[in-house]
Protein backbone atom coordinates (compact mmCIF):
# COMPACT_ATOMS: atom_id res chain seq x y z
CA UNK A 1 0.00 0.00 0.00
CA UNK A 2 1.13 3.54 -0.79
CA UNK A 3 2.31 5.64 2.17
CA UNK A 4 -0.31 8.16 3.25
CA UNK A 5 0.27 11.30 5.30
CA UNK A 6 -2.04 11.69 8.31
CA UNK A 7 -2.52 14.23 11.08
CA UNK A 8 -3.18 13.03 14.60
CA UNK A 9 -4.24 14.90 17.75
CA UNK A 10 -3.07 13.60 21.13
CA UNK A 11 -4.36 14.53 24.56
CA UNK A 12 -4.22 13.42 28.18
CA UNK A 13 -5.37 14.80 31.52
CA UNK A 14 -5.15 11.79 33.85
CA UNK A 15 -1.98 10.26 35.25
CA UNK A 16 1.47 11.49 34.20
CA UNK A 17 0.08 13.01 31.01
CA UNK A 18 3.35 14.12 29.49
CA UNK A 19 4.96 10.69 29.92
CA UNK A 20 1.82 8.97 28.63
CA UNK A 21 1.82 11.13 25.49
CA UNK A 22 5.54 10.60 24.85
CA UNK A 23 5.11 6.85 25.30
CA UNK A 24 2.05 6.78 23.04
CA UNK A 25 4.02 8.46 20.23
CA UNK A 26 6.83 5.97 20.71
CA UNK A 27 4.33 3.08 20.69
CA UNK A 28 2.80 4.31 17.43
CA UNK A 29 6.20 4.87 15.85
CA UNK A 30 7.15 1.27 16.69
CA UNK A 31 4.21 -0.14 14.73
CA UNK A 32 5.32 -1.77 11.47
CA UNK A 33 3.16 0.36 9.16
CA UNK A 34 3.34 3.68 11.02
CA UNK A 35 6.09 6.32 11.09
CA UNK A 36 5.86 9.48 13.15
CA UNK A 37 7.51 12.12 10.95
CA UNK A 38 6.92 15.19 13.14
CA UNK A 39 5.39 16.26 16.44
CA UNK A 40 4.34 19.64 17.72
CA UNK A 41 5.30 21.19 21.01
CA UNK A 42 3.28 20.27 24.08
CA UNK A 43 0.40 22.55 25.08
CA UNK A 44 -1.59 22.90 28.29
CA UNK A 45 -5.23 23.43 27.39
CA UNK A 46 -8.47 24.12 29.17
CA UNK A 47 -10.87 21.16 29.07
CA UNK A 48 -14.13 21.01 27.13
CA UNK A 49 -17.00 19.20 28.83
CA UNK A 50 -17.52 18.34 32.49
CA UNK A 51 -15.23 19.78 35.22
CA UNK A 52 -11.82 18.09 35.00
CA UNK A 53 -8.08 18.84 35.01
CA UNK A 54 -6.41 20.72 32.18
CA UNK A 55 -5.10 18.67 29.27
CA UNK A 56 -1.73 18.33 27.70
CA UNK A 57 -2.18 18.25 23.92
CA UNK A 58 -0.02 17.91 20.84
CA UNK A 59 -0.34 16.93 17.20
CA UNK A 60 1.76 14.59 15.11
CA UNK A 61 2.16 13.93 11.41
CA UNK A 62 2.32 10.26 10.51
CA UNK A 63 3.13 8.33 7.37
CA UNK A 64 1.13 5.13 7.30
CA UNK A 65 0.69 2.11 5.08
CA UNK A 66 -2.73 1.43 6.58
CA UNK A 67 -6.24 2.11 5.35
CA UNK A 68 -8.13 4.69 7.46
CA UNK A 69 -10.20 2.09 9.36
CA UNK A 70 -7.10 0.00 10.12
CA UNK A 71 -5.31 3.11 11.40
CA UNK A 72 -8.29 3.96 13.58
CA UNK A 73 -8.21 0.43 15.02
CA UNK A 74 -4.49 0.90 15.77
CA UNK A 75 -5.20 4.20 17.54
CA UNK A 76 -7.99 2.68 19.64
CA UNK A 77 -5.75 -0.26 20.56
CA UNK A 78 -3.03 2.19 21.64
CA UNK A 79 -5.53 4.10 23.80
CA UNK A 80 -6.51 0.82 25.46
CA UNK A 81 -2.83 0.01 26.18
CA UNK A 82 -2.69 3.27 28.13
CA UNK A 83 -5.82 2.41 30.16
CA UNK A 84 -8.27 4.66 28.30
CA UNK A 85 -11.73 4.16 29.79
CA UNK A 86 -14.75 5.78 28.12
CA UNK A 87 -17.13 6.82 30.90
CA UNK A 88 -18.69 10.05 29.67
CA UNK A 89 -18.56 12.19 26.55
CA UNK A 90 -15.66 14.63 26.72
CA UNK A 91 -14.70 13.28 30.15
CA UNK A 92 -11.17 13.01 31.55
CA UNK A 93 -8.86 10.40 30.01
CA UNK A 94 -5.39 8.95 30.21
CA UNK A 95 -5.01 9.10 26.43
CA UNK A 96 -7.04 10.44 23.53
CA UNK A 97 -5.86 9.87 19.96
CA UNK A 98 -7.94 11.50 17.22
CA UNK A 99 -7.33 10.98 13.53
CA UNK A 100 -7.75 14.49 12.11
CA UNK A 101 -6.74 14.20 8.48
CA UNK A 102 -5.86 11.29 6.22
CA UNK A 103 -4.19 12.91 3.23
CA UNK A 104 -7.04 14.86 1.59
CA UNK A 105 -9.63 12.10 2.06
CA UNK A 106 -13.25 12.91 2.81
CA UNK A 107 -14.90 9.89 4.42
CA UNK A 108 -17.97 9.16 6.51
CA UNK A 109 -18.59 5.69 7.92
CA UNK A 110 -20.42 4.59 11.07
CA UNK A 111 -17.08 4.59 12.95
CA UNK A 112 -14.93 7.23 11.25
CA UNK A 113 -15.44 10.71 9.81
CA UNK A 114 -12.61 12.42 7.95
CA UNK A 115 -11.61 15.11 8.26
CA UNK A 116 -12.37 15.09 12.00
CA UNK A 117 -15.74 16.86 12.25
CA UNK A 118 -14.82 19.34 15.02
CA UNK A 119 -11.14 19.98 14.37
CA UNK A 120 -11.70 23.40 12.76
CA UNK A 121 -13.47 24.61 15.94
CA UNK A 122 -10.82 23.54 18.44
CA UNK A 123 -7.84 25.67 19.35
CA UNK A 124 -6.26 22.74 21.22
CA UNK A 125 -6.08 20.97 17.84
CA UNK A 126 -5.33 23.85 15.48
CA UNK A 127 -2.57 25.52 17.53
CA UNK A 128 -0.29 22.46 17.62
CA UNK A 129 -1.30 21.35 14.12
CA UNK A 130 -0.48 24.77 12.66
CA UNK A 131 2.97 24.50 14.22
CA UNK A 132 3.83 21.40 12.13
CA UNK A 133 1.44 21.60 9.14
CA UNK A 134 0.35 25.22 8.60
CA UNK A 135 -0.13 24.79 4.85
CA UNK A 136 -2.16 21.55 4.96
CA UNK A 137 -5.48 22.33 3.28
CA UNK A 138 -8.62 21.15 5.07
CA UNK A 139 -10.40 19.14 2.35
CA UNK A 140 -13.89 20.44 3.20
CA UNK A 141 -13.26 24.12 3.91
CA UNK A 142 -10.46 24.69 1.39
CA UNK A 143 -8.63 26.72 4.06
CA UNK A 144 -5.16 25.98 5.33
CA UNK A 145 -4.68 25.03 8.98
CA UNK A 146 -3.01 28.42 9.52
CA UNK A 147 -6.08 30.18 8.08
CA UNK A 148 -8.46 28.15 10.26
CA UNK A 149 -6.39 29.06 13.32
CA UNK A 150 -6.77 32.79 12.65
CA UNK A 151 -10.53 32.77 13.28
CA UNK A 152 -10.76 30.92 16.62
CA UNK A 153 -10.17 31.89 20.25
CA UNK A 154 -6.83 30.46 21.38
CA UNK A 155 -6.85 31.93 24.90
CA UNK A 156 -7.17 28.50 26.58
CA UNK A 157 -4.01 27.12 24.92
CA UNK A 158 -0.59 27.68 26.52
CA UNK A 159 2.69 26.27 25.17
CA UNK A 160 4.54 24.21 27.78
CA UNK A 161 8.23 24.80 28.34
CA UNK A 162 9.44 21.22 28.80
CA UNK A 163 12.11 19.14 27.11
CA UNK A 164 10.96 16.94 24.21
Amino acid sequence: MKLMKCALALGSNLGDSLEILKSAIETLNNQPEVSVISRSSWYQTAPIGPPQPDYINACAILEVALAPEALLAQLLETETKFNRIRREKWGPRTLDLDLLLYDNLILETPTLTLPHPRMAERAFVLVPLAEIAPDWVHPLTGSTIAQLLQVIDCSGVQKLTVDS
